[in-house]
């Protein structure tokens, strides 16, 4: 019988670490690396929250405007479309004409 042999490699990009059983030539276990701290210190993480409310108003300001926008821009390419249409000489293909 042969022998058990089993090794511990770790990821490159997440620094997981895999428990591979050479035998199977598979994955026996799966170790999650330890989770990253996005701050420093409890400063600037308090910082990073204060930010936040201000940072969603600002989005929410610039969708309102575009949203305000939106009409227009769809009118603007309905014409240019229009116009394109227009100048082409052939009209478009139909699916139903190549039967």
């Amino acid at each position: 019988m042969a022998a058990k042999h089993s090794f511990v490699v770790t990821c490159p990009c997440c620094q997981a670490k895999l428990t591979i059983d050479g035998e199977l030539a598979a994955v026996i276990a799966h170790e999650l690396p330890p989770p990253k701290r996005t701050a420093d210190d409890l400063g600037a993480a308090f910082d990073a929250l204060r930010k936040q409310p201000a940072a969603r108003e600002e989005r929410f300001r610039r969708e309102l405007e575009a949203e305000k926008q939106k009409g227009k821009v769809l009118d603007r390419k309905f014409q240019e479309g229009l116009k394109k249409a227009k100048d082409s000489p052939d009209p478009p293909p139909r699916p139903f004409d190549y039967d």
